[in-house]
């Protein structure tokens, strides 16, 4: 059995829209794919105003939004399949986080999924988050179900994107949990400095350490709360950036004390046995200062894969999500979100 999906992924960091076009075959009872294409489109400068102001926004302007940036994913989507010539089975959709807060029983991500199948023609699958947070889960980290089944010659999967999350099997059951922020700190702070990202880690790098600080980022409750457990924007707008304001330290000191703080929660999770692996993706995988950082203090062996996994990695999962929900078959898991049960969740239209 073989699949063609294209995945859409748009991450909390705003780098733009995740397009890959994904292969998966089902061969000798297990699973293997491919990626044949992929590209990042970045966000028009409206498109970025009006996503970053969409939680401020009207519950009218938030329901046009909804469809405006479906027919967005779908007219982005068309050109995509046009340009490299593909026949695709189906689209699978994150869609653009707005709001997750599980705790009070809701999660957000707009893209419509009706008006992604009008542009293109095309099935969608989307909406995968909704179910689980109806069954009293987190409805986050999902790409653990894709990690079991895509990645499992690695001890850990390591994802380093607006938030740090890690994958890794106990007892016989897969476990995952938001780490901590990346890239949503790292960038609001470059960004200070007149830069989009702190590229190579170059700002965090003239800074120094505040240990106070870093004292005080350590000791936050939901580092010593157990998973399932997730994160959300509004837990660094709502906590972090508070703390950070406040400092009284300057952009790059404050750069140079969140890599710190990032090393140390990464280190805290990953154990000292040194004939384990771990995957690392995501768009902090390409910040060697990041890395380096993270390298020298961990005992398990970092492993970075090439570009396309590095950067795809999420988009390729979602469309794995969406065959498994195409098939009807589990693509969400109660040990990792803390549901009720397992499930097969996402909309199909």
């Amino acid at each position: 059995m073989e699949y063609t999906v294209i995945g859409l992924m748009s991450g909390t960091s705003l780098d733009g829209l995740d397009i890959a076009c994904c292969i998966f075959r089902y061969e000798n009872l297990r699973w293997n794919y491919s990626v044949s294409v992929a590209e990042t489109i970045p966000y028009s400068e409206e498109w970025l105003n009006r996503l970053t102001g969409l939680p401020g926004s009207s519950a009218a302007e938030f329901a046009a939004t909804d469809h405006l940036y479906g027919h967005l994913l779908g007219k982005l989507s068309r050109v995509f399949i046009e340009k490299h010539k593909i026949k695709a089975d189906f689209i699978a959709s994150h869609g653009h986080t707005v709001f997750h807060q599980p705790v009070k029983g809701f999660t957000s991500q707009i893209g419509n999924g009706a008006a992604i199948k009008a542009e293109t023609g095309l099935p969608v699958v989307c909406d995968f988050r909704s179910g689980d947070v109806a069954l009293g889960g987190q409805g986050a980290p999902l790409v653990p179900a894709g990690d079991r089944l895509l990645f499992s010659g690695f001890d850990f999967c390591l994802n380093l994107g607006g938030f740090a999350n890690i994958s890794f099997e106990h007892n016989g059951e897969r476990l995952a949990f938001d780490i901590c922020p990346v890239n949503t700190v790292l960038n609001h702070f470059a960004g200070k400095l007149g830069q989009a990202y702190d590229k190579d880690g170059a700002l965090g790098a003239k800074g120094k350490v505040d240990f106070p600080l870093l004292n005080v980022l350590n000791n936050l409750p939901y580092y010593r709360q157990t998973g399932p457990k997730s994160l959300g924007k509004e837990w660094v707008d709502e906590i972090i950036l508070p703390i950070l304001n406040s400092s009284g330290l300057g952009p790059e000191d404050i750069l140079s004390t969140f890599y710190t703080h990032i090393e140390d929660q990464i280190a805290l999770q990953t154990g000292t046995d040194e004939s384990k692996k771990m995957l690392v993706t995501g768009g902090g995988a390409h910040n060697n200062f990041l890395v380096s950082g993270i390298r020298s203090r961990i005992i398990p062996q970092l492993v970075i894969p090439d570009k396309l996994t590095i950067d795809f990695k999420e988009a390729l999962i979602f469309a794995f999500l969406g065959v498994l929900r195409w098939r009807n078959e589990v693509n969400c898991l109660k040990s990792v979100t803390g549901a009720s049960q397992d499930g097969s969740f996402g909309a199909i239209y």
